[in-house]
């Protein structure tokens, strides 16, 4: 591990003390550390279609716009090759909650998340991002080729 020194003005430090307690850190470092990987992570995902990525992609829906569950269907059909898993909730009788799992190219899922999102009816999308190392392996006991996905440090 490096060490490194850093000066900070007065406000600013005790800023971060108040940021240091109320997201519940033990030390200065730890948090530094956090806001360093985030802002490298963000970085690469906003800096570049290169990589990938696993995502969760969450929009909120009114279900009794015009088949509009049905067009959020084919969307996600059209990429079935990164769509891992999703969960629907009610939130109340006339809108839903849907929360897609996704894994692959960043440039693919963002082009993903954006055809949901886009799609008129969908009042609230977001898509959140975590760069990963992908690899492809097989092991000796199911032969089978499968994805590895490994979070960038």
């Amino acid at each position: 591990m490096e060490r490194i020194t850093m000066s900070l003005d007065t406000d600013l430090a005790d800023r971060f003390d108040g940021y240091i307690a109320r997201h519940g850190y033990t030390n200065r470092s730890e948090a530094m550390r956090d806001l360093i990987r985030r802002a490298l992570h963000q970085e690469q995902l906003d800096g570049s279609e290169e990589g990938h990525c696993v995502a969760a992609l969450s929009y909120v829906y009114n279900h009794h716009e015009l088949e509009l569950a049905s067009r959020i269907t084919r969307v996600h059909h059209h990429h079935h090759d990164i769509n891992l898993a999703s969960m629907h909730v009610h939130l109340d009788h006339d809108n839903c909650l849907e929360i897609a799992i996704l894994r692959g190219a960043i440039k693919e899922v963002q082009e993903a998340a954006n055809s949901v999102i886009s799609e008129r009816g969908v009042r609230h999308g977001k898509l959140y991002m975590v760069p990963v190392e992908v690899s492809e392996s097989s092991h000796s006991n199911h032969g089978a080729p499968h994805v590895h996905s490994h979070p960038l440090t």
